[in-house]
């Protein structure tokens, strides 16, 4: 070959060679994924939904790109994200937390797969078809967080035998789960002859107003309600309940680890994998409408010592003997 012919050949390759990464960039899958809370609070859940993409063969940056949206507690915005998403022409979308995003997700396409994870009935809410048999382009995961809430009313009366009146904090823009789960908590709290008072916050400033109202009602115990937003706000709340002595109980170990007095609720860790899981299988040809959704089977009971004896309580020996963890 000619010097000048070698150097045009060169030229032509050094063109072709980012034509031909760009290309592989876009053969690789895209997987949109909308988030109700924010980043760092679910970074540990992040990692475990990216093992089990890994499961099934998919390595993010490598051969799967994840474009990521956060609501970060603003649930009007799931319109405008999952829009985004659907014009992207993502190859699958999962939404995390909210019941609202995964239906926000359902009406805005009946042909991009949606993977979802839930704290409510995904039938009730709209969901799916049936827990067997999904239909559509939806399926995931539900961790029965709303179906707890009259286990987390026994454990508070455990605690706190006398009580009378619990309050429960729920979030007003949450509508999917948090009306259900109040009102499982009120039969439960009914049951034990005593009276649930429900009070809103759905901001951090709202939060911070919810706990005034609470020191003037001088309840017994507090309920947490099942919500992301609250979630990715559990240290203001556990430092809440802590200024205003409440004895409070949670839905995830995340606050009680923080500093709340008990949780119980689904491994969410075991729940994210599985996610991800749901992700690679239907990315490799699965459909969701085949893919029943899935409830977890392990649940986590975690009791902070140091937190029961700055409220004062003795905690029974049965209850401790129950507990998954027990931590200071």
């Amino acid at each position: 070959m000619r010097r000048r012919e070698f150097a045009a050949f060169l030229g032509c390759a050094a063109a072709a060679w980012p034509l031909a990464a760009r290309a592989r960039q876009k053969a690789m899958p895209i997987i949109g994924w909308v988030g109700a809370g924010s980043p760092s609070p679910f970074a540990a859940r992040l990692a475990t939904l990216r093992q089990g993409l890994a499961d099934t063969g998919y390595v993010e940056g490598q051969n799967v790109v994840i474009e990521y949206r956060w609501a970060e507690g603003h649930y009007d915005r799931f319109p405008a994200l999952v829009a985004d998403l659907v014009g992207r022409k993502v190859d699958l979308i999962m939404t995390q937390g909210a019941a609202v995003g995964a239906l926000e997700a359902k009406r805005a396409t009946s042909t991009t797969p949606i993977v979802f994870i839930s704290g409510g009935d995904p039938v009730a809410e709209g969901l799916v078809a049936s827990l067997a048999h999904p239909g559509g382009n939806l399926t995931g995961i539900s961790w029965l967080a709303v179906d707890l809430m009259p286990k987390l009313v026994e454990l508070l009366f455990e605690l706190v035998p006398r009580a009378k009146a619990i309050a429960m904090l729920v979030n007003p823009r949450n509508h999917a789960a948090s009306g259900p789960a109040a009102s499982a908590a009120e039969q439960a709290v009914n049951s034990k002859r005593g009276e649930l008072h429900v009070i809103y916050a759905s901001t951090g400033a709202e939060i911070d107003t919810a706990f005034v109202a609470l020191a003037n009602l001088h309840p017994d115990g507090l309920i947490v309600g099942p919500d992301p937003f609250f979630g990715a706000r559990h240290e203001q709340l556990v430092a809440s309940a802590a200024r205003y002595a409440i004895p409070a109980a949670y839905d995830t170990r995340e606050y009680t680890i923080a500093g709340g007095l008990i949780s119980y609720g689904a491994d969410l860790t075991a729940a994210s994998r599985q996610l991800g899981i749901y992700a690679g299988r239907i990315l490799k040809g699965e459909r969701p409408a085949d893919l029943p959704v899935q409830q977890p089977t392990k649940f986590e009971l975690v009791i902070n010592l140091k937190t029961a004896r700055a409220l004062g309580l003795t905690l029974p020996q049965s209850l401790l003997a129950r507990a998954d963890e027990v931590t200071e």
